[in-house]
C-alpha cells in the first residue's frame, strides 16, 4: 500500500460568521492587538487578523444569527500564549473590556492553564499554556551530591 505523504504543517485560517459585524469588528480589533495580531485584510464585510502564523476571519451571518453553545458546529476556538502570565493579563483585559468570562484563568487539567471566554455572540474563545511547569522542571538542574 503507498503510503500517504501529504501533511498539515498548520492552521491557515478560520473563517466565522457574526450576527453584528460593526460589534464582532470592534470586539476583535481590541482582542486581536492585545494578542499580537495586525490587520491582514478588510475587505469591507469581511475582515481577517493574523499573527504571521494563522489568519482569524469574520463576515456577516448569512442564514441564523444566533449561536448556542453545543449546537453542532463550532465548539471552541483556542489561542496558545507563550507563558501562564499572558493568560492571567488576557484575563485582566477581558475583565476591563466587560467581556464575559465564563472560566475564570485556572488549571483545567495537568500543566494546562487556560482562561475562557465568549465573543459577542456567545462563540468560546480561549487563551491557553499548556507544558509551562513541565518544561520549567526539565531545565532546573539538579543539586550535585557533595
Amino acid at each position: 500500500m503507498a503510503r500517504n505523504t501529504s501533511r498539515v504543517v498548520g492552521i491557515d485560517h478560520i473563517s466565522i460568521r457574526v450576527s453584528d459585524y460593526e460589534k464582532s469588528k470592534a470586539f476583535y480589533a481590541k482582542l486581536f492587538a492585545f494578542l499580537g495580531f495586525e490587520l491582514s485584510d478588510d475587505y469591507g464585510t469581511t475582515i481577517g487578523w493574523t499573527n504571521g502564523r494563522t489568519r482569524y476571519w469574520i463576515a456577516p451571518a448569512e442564514g441564523r444569527k444566533s449561536h448556542r453553545i453545543g449546537d453542532v458546529g463550532f465548539h471552541h476556538y483556542a489561542f496558545e500564549l507563550r507563558r501562564r502570565k499572558d493568560v492571567d493579563a488576557l484575563q485582566s483585559f477581558l475583565e476591563k473590556e466587560k467581556v464575559r468570562i465564563v472560566d475564570p484563568a485556572a488549571e483545567y487539567y495537568d500543566d494546562y492553564y487556560a482562561v475562557f471566554f465568549l465573543d459577542p455572540d456567545g462563540l468560546k474563545l480561549e487563551g491557553m499554556k499548556y507544558g509551562e511547569l513541565t518544561a520549567r522542571r526539565k531545565r532546573k538542574p539538579l543539586k550535585k551530591k557533595t
